[in-house]
């Protein structure tokens, strides 16, 4: 069979557009024995076509599924001819949906690997990770290419799919992690809610990500891979009194990426929108009614599709370091800060930030870096809040040890994320105690920028104090820094803080 270019162009429930191609169709039957194109009890059929430059952001190749299917199996491949300097090649994700559709947000989902898999199959009792065990039912299936970017040549794509008869099986009912572990009460945990395992393009095992989580000193993960939930069900006998793991996902858009931390097990939230659809609004409520919360991911990034456009008024929090320290972050960071001014103003809400570590594979560092919250328990709701509220620091391993408060005239104190309602010209004393840095700079930022650095001892171990007013900070930050390795920026972050606030505005 061959669907050259255009077949017909169809609107998407909301998407920003997709191409449907002409159906597949096998005979309504189960084959009693071999049939041509396969093998024993089984059928092929083999799709073929061509996408020019400037294609849909999603093709769909429905497939009739006709009665007796026990399991479906896809694979593909796709041409990479040679580009000019300087432009992008062809790269087509895929998925596939099953009988209930291909609406946005729909329960047709059944998978998904991006580009990280050229063939997968599914059936009652397993599937290829990244997509979701289950009942192949008859119908009308989808098998959805991403075509995430296209040659000047256009992308010439082949598709084989089988389906496989026999009993339709059981499929048995998912383990989920526990949503709280042991932990030490009200106490400091240390995080990283954002991975990649064998589920999406990692590399890692869940069992061995959750021995390097261990390895790194953490208390909790979140999974969080690319636009499936194939993952929930991955972690039976990895959890633990000492690691507490949670469900979640990466909602991987074409205009940029967000982790969902702490979803409900198995709630799958859709990426298929660009900025222009207006329909992140939609998405993100959604993560909050499953229980999680929405974090921009790496907003600066400089990946293709991996650029932050959605803004920030949806975010219970931002990712503003990714991963070891980079100039992306650097610019990340002085775009939150600036959204600290915007909130001493009373244009907007305060943001807290995080750290994750979004490794995928050696030599990818779990826990660098890690996200640091104060929380009542290591649960999931008591996690979430502490973030929300921003009880949050960020380090780049648990050797670093940090604490930070701000303190005035009369005693009165305020650590991060809290307020130190004195007057404006009351003087005010910022203390920072450090450990685990050596050969790093201390920083106190405010509105007006970095007002005070200073080295640590050699040990990377001490205390830093500066005095100011709530009339000359609205707030202050702490930074911990390595020295500069790339000329004009500050040195790469070893910690930092989210701010105390100062003053009685607001």
């Amino acid at each position: 069979m061959e669907r050259r270019d255009v077949l017909r162009l169809s609107a998407v429930a909301g998407a920003t557009g997709a191409l449907t191609l002409g159906r597949v169709s096998f005979a309504d039957a189960a084959p009693a024995g071999g049939r041509p194109g396969g093998g024993p009890g089984e059928q092929t059929r083999r799709v073929t076509g061509h996408l020019p430059t400037g294609s849909p952001d999603f093709v769909y190749l429905p497939v009739e599924v006709p009665r007796g299917v026990c399991e479906i199996a896809v694979a593909y491949r796709y041409d990479r001819p040679t580009v000019p300097e300087g432009t992008a090649g062809n790269a087509c994700d895929i998925g596939i949906f099953d009988e209930r559709g291909t609406d946005l947000g729909g329960a047709g989902f059944r998978g998904w690997s991006g580009g990280a898999r050229t063939e997968f199959f599914l059936r009652a009792d397993e599937a290829t990770p990244g997509y979701l065990p289950g009942p192949v039912n008859a119908g009308t299936w989808h098998i959805a290419l991403g075509p995430y970017t296209v040659a000047p040549q256009g992308l010439s794509y082949d598709v084989t799919i089988t389906l496989k008869y026999g009993p339709r099986g059981h499929t048995p009912a998912p383990v989920h992690p526990p949503e709280r572990a042991r932990g030490r009460g009200r106490a400091w945990y240390r995080g990283d809610s954002h991975l990649h395992s064998v589920h999406s393009d990692g590399k890692r095992t869940p069992a061995e990500i959750a021995a390097l989580a261990r390895a790194a000193g953490l208390d909790f993960i979140n999974t969080s891979e690319h636009n499936t939930t194939s993952a929930h069900g991955a972690w039976d006998g990895l959890w633990g009194d000492d690691l507490l793991i949670l469900t979640g996902e990466e909602v991987t858009t074409r205009n940029g990426h967000v982790v969902a931390m702490g979803t409900d097990p198995g709630v799958f939230i859709d990426w298929r929108y660009r900025a222009r659809d207006n329909a992140f609004g939609k998405f993100a409520r959604a993560i909050r009614r499953a229980g999680g919360l929405v974090i921009p991911a790496h907003p600066h990034a400089t990946c293709i599709g991996c650029n932050w456009k959605f803004g920030l008024n949806e975010a219970d929090a931002v990712e503003v370091w990714n991963g070891p320290y980079t100039p992306d972050d650097e610019i990340t960071l002085a775009e939150w800060d600036n959204t600290l001014v915007a909130h001493t103003q009373g244009r907007a809400d305060w943001l807290p930030a995080v750290g994750h570590s979004d490794a995928h594979r050696d030599p990818d560092v779990v826990g660098l870096p890690q996200t640091v919250v104060l929380a009542d328990d290591l649960s999931r709701r008591a996690l979430q809040d502490g973030i929300r509220a921003g009880r949050v620091w960020i380090a780049e391993s648990s050797k670093v040890g940090l604490s930070f408060s701000v303190t005035g005239e009369r005693g009165e104190h305020a650590g991060i994320a809290e307020r130190l309602a004195v007057s404006r010209t009351t003087k005010v004393t910022a203390r920072l105690t450090v450990s685990g840095a050596p050969g790093c700079t201390v920083s106190f930022v405010t509105d007006q920028g970095r007002l005070y650095s200073t080295p640590l001892p050699p040990s990377g171990e001490g205390t830093v104090s500066w005095r100011t007013t709530p009339d000359y900070a609205a707030y202050i930050r702490a930074e911990v820094r390595h020295p500069s390795t790339t000329p004009g920026l500050p040195g790469p972050m070893a910690a930092m803080t989210n701010p105390v606030f100062l003053g009685r505005w607001g």
